[in-house]
């Protein structure tokens, strides 16, 4: 017979010292409990109802191995000046999850445990992914080398701008506003995570004036170009409608909002861009709702993890310098974790766990929201030549235009990365180049002038713990 009743979690599922398989996905809670709770019960409650537990012994554990399928907390980690919080180090056997899908991972993971009673709040700092799962997974469609020589761009990040204001123009005015940029100098131009078939600017229409401006600005630039068309809907099939419709007007990339249209629906349309040569840009319109909080809730750093998974070739990173919420030790971190093949454990960056990416592609951050011209050495320093930096209104609010605007810009970027490759500094030297530049480039000036003291200086919210700043 078995023996019915409650018991404790921790009697079960807190195992300090257990040493993790390397096939085991690995976690980090930042867990806070409630005053009269042990911080042991709470993280082994943690463990048990993400993987085989529940709050009552059941006769039908005795249908199956616990110790195989079972999750351990392995250790305990005290918060530097918090002690009512601690972070828990959990390992999960990787028998818990469907092979090749971010959605079983977060539904086991992060399905029922953040409402928890007992808990006051809850975080999931990072993820382990190990190697077994990684490559159960075909990552980017792309990836960044692969779009590099698709469009033939090389030695320097890319530029986009969204266009603005992103919302009330017909579809013939927004494709004039793509039209100017492009023909301005920039790459890219893109819709932004809230356009996407209102009644003032149906899809189709849209799609059909943006790629007549696409076309047009590189038949008289005779560079590459192309538009961010957000494929985001209602539902999959219209989502996929909409994708083959650019596909069949000769959009080299569309565009999707992974979290506002699930992860499911996400890796249903990075298949379908991996099987049909498109390129897909990823916005994280959502994320802060999940991340910002330090106490609750997701990092993003295990967001950016899951979307390499689920695939995409672009991805917003943040800008550190924008009016968008990152510090830069996070967010280099982040965007490291979206680019390099292998990522070594270091926690005065956030990493908690080190990250082998097996050879999957990496992927573009994007970095957008508020930076003008004045940010462009900073830009260049922080994430290097795999990059999109995206200015919008640093674009559209040009005083003489919207091409002015991306002139401005593209001058401004190669003006840094030149000076940048001759080995100059450009966190030094940065204003200096910048005016130098401007000397022979009227439309920068003209936008020095503008955005001279535009900053946004804030505290950061989301914190690194003292002892890792």
């Amino acid at each position: 017979m078995f023996e019915a009743g409650v018991k404790a979690y921790r009697e079960t599922y807190f195992e300090p010292g257990y040493e993790p398989a390397s096939t085991d996905v690995l976690a980090a809670f930042r867990i806070t409990p409630q005053p009269d709770v042990p911080i042991e019960e709470a993280a082994a409650a943690v463990a048990a109802e993400s993987s085989t537990g529940t709050w009552t012994s059941v006769w039908t554990d005795h249908l199956t191995t616990l110790e195989r399928y079972k999750a351990r907390v392995y250790a305990l980690e005290d918060v530097p000046g918090d002690p009512e919080q601690a972070i828990a180090y959990v390992a999960y056997p990787l028998d818990l999850f469907e092979e090749g899908s971010v959605v079983s991972m977060m539904a086991s993971i992060t399905g029922n445990v953040f409402g928890f009673k007992a808990l006051r709040a809850l975080r999931l700092e990072d993820l382990r992914i190990p190697v077994a799962y990684v490559k159960t997974f075909p990552g980017p469609p792309s990836g960044i080398q692969v779009e590099r020589d698709k469009l033939g761009k090389y030695g320097r990040p890319l530029l986009g701008a969204t266009l603005k204001p992103k919302l009330g123009l017909s579809a013939k005015n927004y494709g004039r506003a793509c039209f100017e940029l492009l023909r301005g100098g920039l790459d890219f131009t893109k819709d932004d995570e809230n356009i996407t078939s209102q009644p003032f600017m149906r899809w189709r229409d849209r799609y059909l004036f943006v790629m007549e401006a696409v076309r047009k600005a590189e038949e008289e630039t005779g560079e590459r170009k192309g538009h961010y068309l957000n494929v985001t809907a209602a539902d999959c099939e219209q989502m996929l409608e909409r994708a083959e419709y650019a596909k069949e007007l000769g959009s080299p990339i569309v565009m999707h909002d992974f979290l506002v249209g699930g992860l499911a629906a996400h890796t249903t349309l990075a298949n379908w861009c991996r099987r049909n040569g498109m390129l897909l840009h990823v916005h994280r319109a959502l994320h802060a709702v999940i991340d910002r909080q330090k106490n609750h809730g997701i990092h993003y750093r295990v967001l950016a993890k899951w979307l390499r998974l689920a695939g995409g070739d672009h991805l917003h990173s943040g800008t550190v310098v924008g009016k968008l919420e990152g510090d830069r030790e996070s967010t280099i971190a982040v965007v490291d974790l979206m680019r390099e093949r292998h990522v070594p454990a270091d926690k005065r960056r956030g990493l908690y766990f080190e990250q082998d990416w097996a050879g999957l592609p990496g992927v573009f951050p994007a970095a957008s929201g508020g930076i003008h011209v004045w940010h462009m050495p900073a830009l260049v320093e922080i994430f290097g030549d795999d990059a999109v930096l995206q200015f919008g209104g640093g674009s559209a609010g040009h005083p003489w235009g919207s091409r002015a605007g991306a002139h401005a810009n593209r001058v401004a970027l190669e003006a840094c990365v030149q000076a940048r490759n001759e080995g100059r500094d450009l966190a030094a030297e940065g204003a200096d180049i910048l005016r130098r530049a401007a000397q022979a480039a009227p439309e920068l000036a003209a936008a020095l002038d503008t955005w001279r003291e535009i900053t946004f200086d804030f505290p950061t919210v989301d914190t690194l713990d003292p002892a890792a700043a």
